[in-house]
């Protein structure tokens, strides 16, 4: 009995490892971002290009759609202090963050509500926003294999493929 016991423990042992093994990282991991003085931290799911058109009538992420600005998830942003977002006032906390991408500039939305799978329910809570500000999309002619959002101490910029925006954010009385 105590062989069939020891025989059974390594059998688990092994399919555990060969599972283990099995497992690929994921496709689009999160990750998690914070300006240089700590006070805006970002946390999202990091898709990649892989060949595809992401923006456009024809992309991905459809011009004048709700798009959770990444994968899985939608991104949270955390602001430690109350900041100025975009011109707009937003109390210090954590907040979900929505685009509507254009060609020429998206809207950057902050919504109060929080662990939201992609941006299907959108529309169920928008009357959460706390922020919807306009800026200006930058084109590059390198396109950006992975979707990155880079918290600075004064803006927040959200680059992938040749599209770049950035909402500016400043320390509430600075």
């Amino acid at each position: 009995m105590k062989k069939l016991a020891v025989f059974f423990t390594l059998f688990l042992a092994l399919v555990s490892l060969a599972q283990a093994q099995d497992k690929k990282p994921p496709m689009s991991p999160k990750v998690t971002a914070e300006s240089p003085d700590k006070n805006i931290k970002v946390v999202y799911g990091q898709p990649s290009k892989r060949g595809r058109v992401i923006f456009g009538d024809n992309g991905l992420e459809k011009y004048g759609k709700v798009w959770r600005t990444g994968a899985n998830e939608a991104t949270e942003v955390t602001f430690k202090n109350d900041v100025m977002f975009g011109g707009k006032m937003v109390k210090a906390g954590t907040y979900t963050m929505f685009t509507i991408p254009n060609a020429k500039e998206w809207d950057v939305i902050l919504n109060s509500t929080l662990g939201q799978w992609g941006a299907y329910d959108y529309e169920k809570i928008k009357g959460n926003d706390v922020a919807m500000v306009k800026v200006p999309v930058s084109m590059s002619k390198t396109p950006m294999e992975k979707l990155t959002i880079t918290p600075a101490n004064n803006s927040i910029a959200i680059a992938w493929d040749n599209a770049t925006v950035s909402v500016p954010v400043m320390k509430h009385g600075m």
